[in-house]
């Protein structure tokens, strides 16, 4: 017991601790030490002497456990069978608990080291500790001991329940050791504090650190396990506020001026690294999370043996749990240091291959798969039954939900499921019939995605057929995984779109056009960043129209063999039209100088031109090609030959003069070809009458480089829930089966959170994946620390559980996605403080540096209402 700091009658330094009795037997012989220690032996009893139904039930509803400490007569006095028991506990010193819980540690390693696997398998486990609140009231010649609800969590209350709660049909006995008890009985009140608040002056308020075995620990003496040590391996690793922790402190000095430092790194379980053996970061900072969750290490450090299920074929035969007990029970020993988990890494790397070697991988991934073997090992359930999913057809939610968990509980019931699966509902809505379809499925952790990073900026270069607007280039905002639609969306909202106009989207690359982005469901994660898009404005009713394609050609010189040479070139962007009255010679010509029409670098020149071209082209005794009497190298025929340009009929690559284009001629268009490519041939001298260089320069989809880099965006835990609850249409990847259409459709997906676990495990993606790259996104999450409610989004209230939680870890990842380092940061609720995981280093860490840019994996763990309301 150590007495509550701030009224304590006793000096600071004196600690007392409460240990099985059996400990300081085996220590005593380990040395050689076996004479008796002189001591009080107190018998623990219940102030009703009644032991019946009844007091179960005011065990249950009373705020206050009672017992009392009663001196015996045979004080000093031991059989060498007393102490056995695994009721029989000694109150210890501060050096003595030291030697015992060094005793117990060497011993653990001496039978782990054995080739004995009986003695290994009946071994001492590793100890952990439980701290509690309670009061001692002197009562003539014996202490009286009350542990509130009031000064101690629910949960702990309720495990100490276990403990102390039996006392009437198994006798529990306490030897004092360490001769505190005799003091407390002998204080007077003059030296309890002025300014205790406690209702009497001979009330003294303590702390009570239990020490226990795991049941896995054999009575020698009476062949069966100890029952005690059962009871008190449940208590300490009590799930309540993760209080398996000692509470020494780093600077605390004896009364003789002595560090405590020894005692610190004693207490200070939880505490240990994990070595690195070759990029497994990943590994150790995933570890280090799990083995915080308190609901884990209650389990774990307990017998969890007997639910080992060796004979799931999905499983894998028990050896993952046994090795991640084994590991989480390392963790929590006492006073070692980091070590290697290599016996761990062996067993993940034989059961998923992909582990393998030393390469990176994704802690999150690993997170998936432990928490999916743990289940499999441990599930309750030998031979799972077919249960058919049935659809929702019509009936209320809450009966659907309900079936859905049990038939998920009938194939699936394991400390996992318990802790941490949830339940979200999933409605798909058929877009033709309307067909709604709602189930319910389990979820182990949230993949939220970012919702700075669902969104991509992207220009695109618009162009207009009313022959008086240059090109202009818009850059809107469209979703990352958004379609087509939604940036002709964008783009018509930008650029003022009429109502009788519609938007051709192109891809450009090498001076032509390579598609057409004309499907409205086409995905525009498969436009790249470096790519160029063009958006031509055409009529909405242009289906009857014929769509004419003109490509640029230049002439270039260039020296071949010593001569000065003339070759054609291609250049520029694509000009696109509609021709509703016939693919005449004419006609194609009008339209192309009207869409260049913009580009004239005198407007006064380019009707001039206009009306010599058509005046001499249109002459009724003149029959004659436009090549033919546009002849570029002829001088003198510049004024009567259509300003120099050549028209042809090409291929969609602009790259053969399939046939020359005649003035007041038809064009000859094979099948039902709707696109007419058309090659124009220009002169040096006629080019220079344009700004050409504006059908030459092409803006990039997203200009990113060095110094273009995005400025760090900050978003709200929020904003990303919101996001991944967010209505969206599947891919065509994820065609949704319609029953009522009997046809695959693209239907709309929307999903909300109906039943939330305990332990709520969140996933920040921020790894995106595309044909071409691999990114990661370095935009900094603002999440909760101490209340994250999730009231607003959860779809199924209920009044049994809190809809708030706490974070108790988080996994980082710093760097890029080659060149990246995990940690881990885990809140320890003895030493009330929170620590920096980092391989094999430990060290504290202040809760203003929790919230970075590297959180990738976050642990929340519910904050239940009745604590809460406390």
């Amino acid at each position: 017991m150590e007495i509550d700091p701030a009224q304590r009658p006793v000096p600071e330094t004196e600690r007392v601790y409460l240990v099985p009795h059996r400990w300081l037997q085996e220590a005593h012989k380990s040395v050689g030490d076996t004479e008796s220690k002189e001591g009080v032996l107190y018998t623990v009893s219940s102030p009703s002497s009644y032991a019946g139904p009844m007091k179960i039930i005011n065990n249950f509803f009373n705020s206050d456990l009672v017992f009392n400490l009663t001196p015996e007569e045979n004080n000093g006095q031991q059989d060498p069978e007393e102490g056995v028991s695994g009721r029989d506990y000694a109150l210890v010193s501060d050096a003595t608990w030291l030697q015992t819980l060094k005793w117990h540690s060497d011993s653990n390693t001496a039978m782990k080291s054995s080739k004995n696997s009986s003695v290994a398998e009946d071994g001492i486990s590793d100890v952990y500790p439980l701290q509690l609140r309670l009061s001692v009231l002197r009562e003539s010649n014996q202490l009286n001991i009350r542990i509130s609800k009031k000064d101690n969590a629910i949960e702990f209350h309720k495990r100490a329940c276990k403990i102390f709660g039996s006392i009437d049909t198994e006798p529990v006995r306490i030897w004092d050791l360490s001769g505190q008890t005799n003091m407390y009985l002998t204080s007077g009140r003059n030296e309890i504090p002025k300014d205790s608040q406690r209702p009497s002056d001979q009330e003294i308020l303590l702390r009570l650190q239990v020490y226990g075995l795991s049941d896995s620990v054999r009575c020698r003496n009476e062949g069966k396990k100890d029952e005690s040590a059962t009871q008190l391996s449940t208590l300490s690793a009590s799930s309540s506020n993760g209080s398996f922790w000692g509470n020494g402190n780093v600077g605390d000095e004896d009364s003789d001026g002595n560090s405590r430092a020894s005692t610190r790194a004693a207490v200070s379980f939880g505490l240990i690294g994990l070595q690195n053996l070759g990029n497994t970061c990943f590994m150790n900072s995933a570890i280090q999370c799990l083995a915080h969750t308190p609901e884990l290490v209650d389990f774990f450090l307990g017998d969890y043996s007997k639910e080992i299920n060796q004979d799931n074929p999905l499983g894998m035969d028990g050896e993952l749990a046994m090795a991640f007990g084994e590991l989480l029970r390392k963790l929590w020993a006492p006073g070692k240091g980091p070590f290697a988990p290599r016996q761990f890494k062996s067993k993940l790397a034989r059961f998923s291959p992909q582990f393998s070697g030393f390469n990176q991988h994704d802690s999150q991934e690993l997170l998936a798969f432990l928490l999916d073997g743990l289940h499999e090992d441990l599930n309750r359930v030998k031979c799972k039954p077919y249960i058919e999913a049935k659809d929702s057809e019509g009936r209320p939610d809450e009966v659907v939900a309900n079936e859905y968990w049990a038939n998920h509980l009938a194939r699936n019931d394991s400390i996992i499921v318990d802790v941490c699966q949830g339940q979200y509902r999933s409605t798909l809505v058929c877009p033709i019939c309307n067909k709604v379809s709602v189930t319910f499925d389990p979820f182990m952790y949230l993949s939220l995605p970012l919702p700075s990073t669902t969104m991509r900026t992207m220009t695109v270069t618009i162009f207009s057929m009313d022959g008086m607007t240059l090109p202009t280039p818009y850059t809107v905002t469209v979703p990352k995984n958004g379609k087509c639609k939604d940036l002709v969306h964008a783009l018509s909202i930008s650029c003022s779109l009429r109502n009788d106009e519609n938007l051709i989207v192109a891809e450009i690359y090498t001076h032509r056009i390579i598609r057409f982005l004309e499907e409205p469901s086409d995905s525009l994660s498969l436009i790249r960043d470096d790519d160029r898009l063009v958006a031509y404005r055409v009529p909405i009713n242009h289906e009857n129209s014929l769509q004419i394609i003109f490509m640029h050609q230049r002439q270039d010189e260039l020296y071949i063999s010593g001569r000065l040479t003339s070759t054609w070139k291609a250049s520029g962007v694509p000009l696109l039209a509609m021709l509703s009255n016939g693919a005449n010679g004419t006609h194609i010509c009008q339209l192309f100088l009207k869409l260049m029409d913009p580009f004239l670098q005198s407007r006064e020149a380019s009707l001039d031109d206009q009306d010599s071209m058509l005046t001499s082209s249109s002459g009724a005794d003149m029959d004659v090609t436009l090549p033919a009497s546009m002849d570029v190298g002829d001088d003198t025929n510049d004024s009567d030959s259509g300003n120099g340009l050549e028209f042809y009929l090409t291929d969609e690559k602009g790259s053969t003069k399939l046939a020359p284009i005649s003035m007041n001629e038809q064009v000859l268009i094979s099948g039902s070809n709707k696109r007419v490519n058309v090659l124009v041939c220009w002169s040096d001298k006629t080019s220079q009458q344009y700004e050409m260089s504006l059908l030459n320069s092409l803006p990039e989809v997203f200009k990113s480089g060095f110094f273009t880099k995005r400025p760090p965006e900050t978003v709200s835990l929020y904003a990303c829930l919101e996001a991944f609850l967010k209505e969206e249409p599947l891919g065509p990847e994820d065609m949704w089966y319609c029953p009522s259409c009997k046809k695959h459709r693209q239907a709309s997906k929307k999903l909300d959170l109906w039943r939330l676990p305990k332990i709520l495990v969140i996933h920040l993606k921020r790894f995106s994946y595309s044909r071409y790259s691999k990114n990661k996104l370095e935009t900094f999450v603002d999440f909760p620390i101490h209340d994250l409610d999730l009231s607003k989004y959860i779809a199924h209230m209920s009044e049994e559980f809190s809809n708030r939680y706490v974070l108790f870890a988080v996994s980082n990842h710093y760097g890029s996605m080659g060149s990246g380092h995990y940690t881990a940061f885990a809140y320890h609720e003895g030493e009330n403080q929170w620590f920096d995981f980092d391989d094999s280093l430990v060290f504290p860490v202040g809760e203003e540096k929790i919230k970075t840019s590297a959180a990738y994996v976050l642990f929340y763990r519910r904050i239940e209402n009745n604590m809460s309301d406390s």
